[in-house]
């Protein structure tokens, strides 16, 4: 279980083009913080920014902070 004291993170990075994607993906990535290639964004580790991350996993590459 994740201690929620400390304020769990995960970093994610743009690696993909929403060029040619469905819009739901590319509001996804908008809604990660992420519209450009190779911006980096720190968001809060919870169940749906896991779930955002997975929708447009092939886009992101995500980097665990501990």
């Amino acid at each position: 279980m994740v201690d929620k004291s400390k304020g769990a993170t995960v970093t994610v990075e743009q690696i993909g083009s929403p060029i040619r994607r469905s819009a739901d993906q590319r509001k996804t990535l908008i809604g990660l913080g992420l519209n450009k290639l190779h911006r980096v964004r720190t968001l809060e580790d919870t169940p749906a920014v896991r779930g955002m991350i997975l929708k447009v996993s092939h886009l992101v590459r995500v980097h665990d902070d501990a």
